[in-house]
């Protein structure tokens, strides 16, 4: 409330600094009523509508086809006001002063002054002298109503005119601006209180009647009041006949407050609304949504500036079709400049409808190992394993061959666990089936693919592969389950008594003087021999037969 009402200070003390007399018209002792060019007649209008040279009657014969001289009059003094209200300085000096101008919009005889506010406004060329047109002469009791709505008009006629002025205004309209500034602020207060729990109820829902703040709220209540403010004070100002520099200063200044204030709104209900595509975003496996949030955010936010700064370059009558065909020529150029940003984007356009990975994958590109954290319109952000950041234009990463990691089913783990050559064959048989029924009762790990077996006789170990998977989603949880696996590989071990290998040298000497031969001896044999590889064979396929 505070700020607000520092603010209507301001934009006061703002008002009185450029309360000047009108200027701009020739105060000359007199103008001659030739109209014979679009600035004769516009003069004639504006000169004989001053104070000190008050002439409506001379005023109304620059209406075209009006023969009663007191309407004419009466409907040139309206035109006038609407110019005053409106806060349209006509600057004289620049309308066309060839008696054959040729208005090249509209291809004839015409002079628009306002063609962005007011085309129905225009002069044209009449039996060699220039009027204004009979459709401006019917447009006139309409476009004033309009600019003083709800009976503004009629305090027009009842407000004082002449007495003494200071700085440039009389105190009537002193005491009516700071009655104005009086109701703006009451206005102010009684909207904000009205706007606060009817925008709470529109931003809330059922299901999350919490999820919007209540700072948001409060903003957009109090961004939206002072909107309603300013377009009252279009209806409160005109009646008070302002200097006409003074009103084009202050209409142009409002028009661009409310151009402002209707960003600041946009901008309050885009947060609004992609806080609740967040929260749906929420709800889906997928983490890529969640980083098109702030896209969207952004690029929304983004269009509502262009479109604002489209909006102001008109207010100040600006043509923004000449920026366009600017940039149209530069075109070429600014494409060849910025060809990387374009590829960059299309590439971000790839990653979205692709999804090669998302938020929070593993991936490995090239050399770098890491974990994606943000998915922009340029770049992506890596976290390497070095904690380290890395961006990669999205161009770039499009056209690589990536790796996910974070879009596997299953983790493999596999590894060889390494047994002393003197473990019995029942004891790594025992063991093998230890470690197979270890893995089918663990939570975390693939139950219907998995290989366990004696794999290989190493030079110094009996090799057993360990080859399974784990169903977890991370890497984190995937050491957690390599953890519990080999911690109970040992603790398998040390119950069967199962010693592990490592790699040793042993030296054996064959013959001591004086001691037995630490040799073995070998049964050769050879029927001895042929029965025990019968009777193991004949064993080996009882055992590994398929009944």
């Amino acid at each position: 409330m505070c700020r607000f009402l520092r603010f209507s200070i301001l934009l006061l003390g703002l008002w009185v600094g450029c309360f000047l007399p009108l200027n701009g018209q020739n105060q000359d002792e007199g103008i001659e009523l030739t109209l014979e060019t679009p600035y004769n007649t516009v003069l004639v209008h504006l000169y004989y509508l001053q104070p000190d040279t008050y002439q409506p009657e001379l005023a109304g014969r620059t209406l075209a086809n009006v023969a009663d001289s007191t309407r004419a009059s009466r409907l040139a003094i309206q035109l006038k006001q609407i110019y005053d209200g409106e806060g349209l300085y006509v600057p004289v000096n620049t309308v066309p002063q060839d008696p054959n101008y040729v208005d090249s919009t509209r291809q004839g005889t015409f002079y628009v002054p306002f063609p962005e506010l007011f085309p129905e406004i225009y002069l044209e060329k009449l039996n060699g002298r220039w009027y204004y047109s009979r459709e401006t002469v019917t447009a006139i009791p309409q476009l004033h109503k309009e600019v003083y709505p709800f009976g503004a008009d009629l305090l027009l006629n009842l407000l004082p005119t002449g007495g003494k002025q200071y700085l440039g205004l009389y105190p009537w309209q002193y005491l009516g601006l700071l009655i104005v500034g009086l109701i703006i602020i009451l206005l102010h207060f009684v909207f904000r209180r009205l706007l606060i729990p009817l925008v709470s109820r529109l931003s809330s829902s059922r299901l999350n009647p919490k999820l919007v703040p209540r700072s948001l709220i409060r903003q957009l209540a109090g961004y939206i009041s002072v909107w309603i403010v300013i377009r009252v004070l279009f209806f409160l100002l005109p009646p008070l006949q302002l200097p006409i520099e003074a009103s084009q200063f202050v209409m142009t200044l409002l028009r661009i407050i409310g151009i402002a204030l209707v960003v600041l709104v946009a901008y309050r209900i885009i947060d609004i609304i992609t806080l609740y595509i967040g929260r749906a975003t929420d709800r889906t496996a997928s983490k890529m949504d969640d980083q098109l949030v702030p896209l969207i955010k952004t690029a929304l936010k983004a269009v509502v500036i262009i479109f604002a700064i489209f909006s102001a370059l008109r207010l100040l009558n600006f043509d923004p079709t000449a920026l366009i065909a600017g940039i149209s020529i530069g075109g070429l150029a600014i494409a060849l400049a910025a060809q990387d940003t374009v590829k960059n984007l299309f590439g971000s356009m790839t990653i979205f409808v692709d999804k090669p990975f998302q938020v929070g994958d593993w991936i490995n590109f090239g050399d770098i190992h890491g974990t994606v954290e943000e998915v922009g319109f340029r770049s992506t952000r890596v976290r390497t394993f070095e904690n380290s950041l890395v961006y990669v234009p999205n161009g770039k990463l499009a056209d690589m061959v990536l790796n996910n990691y974070g879009l596997r089913a299953y983790r493999r783990f596999n590894t060889k666990i390494a047994l002393t050559y003197d473990t019995p064959p029942a004891l790594v048989e025992a063991y093998v089936e230890g470690l197979k029924e270890m893995v089918r009762s663990h939570p975390k790990t693939r139950k219907d693919y998995f290989e366990i077996h004696l794999n290989e006789l190493g030079s110094d170990a009996l090799q057993v592969l360990f080859y399974i998977f784990f169903e977890v989603p991370s890497w984190s949880e995937e050491l957690k389950g390599r953890h519990e696996i080999l911690l109970g590989s040992i603790e398998l071990a040390k119950a069967l008594g199962v010693r592990f290998a490592f790699p040793t040298t042993t030296l054996h000497i064959e013959e001591m003087p004086g001691q037995v031969p630490t040799t073995p001896g070998y049964k050769t044999d050879e029927g001895s021999v042929e029965s025990r590889t019968a009777a193991f064979l004949e064993a080996f396929k009882a055992k590994h037969s398929d009944g």
